[in-house]
Order: C-alpha cells, then sequence, then structure tokens
C-alpha cells in the first residue's frame, strides 16, 4: 500500500474560483491567479521517485474535461457532493478504500508548499494520528489521516476562524494522537495576496504580476 496526497481544486472558471479575491481585482484575474497559484502547488508536490502517489478531486462534477486539458497525466476523481467537510471525509473514504496506507489532503491557496513538507506529513503519520497545518486564517492548509475519522469533519462551521480549533477539539474529544505542521498563510482575499506579495512576486508570472498590481494599485 502507499501513501497518497489528494489535492483539491476547482475548474478555473471565473466567477467559481476566488471569488472573495475576485470582488477586489476581478474575476478574470482571480482566475489566473488561481490557476497559476494551483499550477506551483502542483510542480512543487510533484511525486518525484514514486515516494507517494497523487490524485486531483475536483469540482464541479461537470468539469472533468477541463480539469484534464488544465492537468493532463494527473489522476482525477470527482469531489463528492456537500459542503467541504463530507467532500473532504468522502476523499478519504474512497482513498482508503482504495488501499492508501496514509492519506494527506491539501488545497491549492498556500502555493509554498514543497514536496519536503508532504515528506514530513506522511512520516508523522506513522506515529500521530491526525497531522495538521495550521493557516493563519484560523483554518487549516493540510490534514492528514492513517485511517478514515469521519467525525473529524463533522459540523465544523467551514470558512470561519474557528475551524482549527473545532477540529483539534473533537480530536481530543477521540483520542487522537495529533502532528502539528507549521503555520503558513494562504490566499484567499486581496489583504492576504498583499502580506504575500513578495513571495508571490517570485513565482508569478509577469504578465499576470504587472497586471495584477496594477489592479491593486487603482
Amino acid at each position: 500500500m502507499s501513501d497518497l496526497l489528494i489535492v483539491f481544486v476547482k475548474t478555473p472558471r471565473p466567477g467559481l474560483v476566488k471569488t472573495r479575491l475576485a470582488a477586489a481585482i476581478g474575476a478574470e484575474h482571480a482566475a489566473a491567479l488561481y490557476r497559476a497559484m494551483a499550477e506551483r502547488v502542483f510542480r512543487e508536490t510533484d511525486p518525484a521517485n514514486a515516494t507517494y502517489a497523487r490524485v486531483v478531486c475536483y469540482a464541479p462534477a461537470d468539469g472533468r474535461r477541463e480539469v484534464d486539458a488544465w492537468l493532463p497525466g494527473e489522476r482525477l476523481h470527482a469531489q463528492s457532493a456537500g459542503d467541504l467537510g463530507a467532500r473532504m471525509a468522502a476523499a478519504f473514504e474512497w482513498a482508503f478504500d482504495g488501499g492508501a496506507a496514509r492519506v494527506v489532503l491539501i488545497g491549492t491557496d498556500t502555493p509554498d508548499l514543497s514536496r519536503g513538507d508532504l515528506l514530513h506529513a506522511f512520516e508523522s503519520l506513522r506515529a500521530s494520528d491526525l497531522v495538521v497545518g495550521p493557516s493563519l486564517d484560523g483554518g487549516y492548509y493540510l490534514i492528514g489521516l492513517p485511517r478514515p475519522i469521519p467525525a473529524l469533519f463533522e459540523r465544523i462551521p467551514w470558512s470561519t476562524p474557528t475551524v482549527l480549533g473545532e477540529t483539534l477539539t473533537r480530536a481530543e474529544s477521540l483520542g487522537l494522537s495529533v502532528a502539528p505542521l507549521a503555520v503558513r498563510g494562504d490566499i484567499d482575499t486581496v489583504e492576504d495576496l498583499r502580506r504575500e506579495w513578495l513571495r508571490v512576486a517570485e513565482w508569478l508570472p509577469r504578465d499576470l504580476l504587472e497586471a495584477v498590481a496594477k489592479v491593486m494599485r487603482e
């Protein structure tokens, strides 16, 4: 059995992705930024030397052709219906049913994630029931499990600053051992983008960098 990385993505359609950021920089620029962030995550987390496998869990369900054209060669699996918790729980269950030994799930909002971070997360799951990467907004950018634990995802107030705290409280009530990773910032709002701007400028394509910078100055 192998370790499996699940990456949650959305089809990068304007108006579907980065809607909070789109309110400040426009839907087209927000979608382009989403694509660039996701592509960086895929480059930096490439499963070199087959140390782990990777699957893209995409939404919406009708987006398979778009995602396949965008990310050729990736293994694809549609996200289930339901809120974020239901979709993550279903993805973990599907992965373990398929024979995965340890599973780590990430999104694409934290573009400075690396393959080394994932290897550390998988290694932590050899001795812990839960590995979690806290984000500055009170949520988490990574969660990993050695077995399905659906209760971790039930009745959590998603998209609020209490997601991480509620999840850790739930883990404690379930008697789970937790391995925390470093705290990182994600990019969901224009304030996040400004905070991460110097890092983003290192990898964002120049034409998009200049276009976004111009819009942010207006």
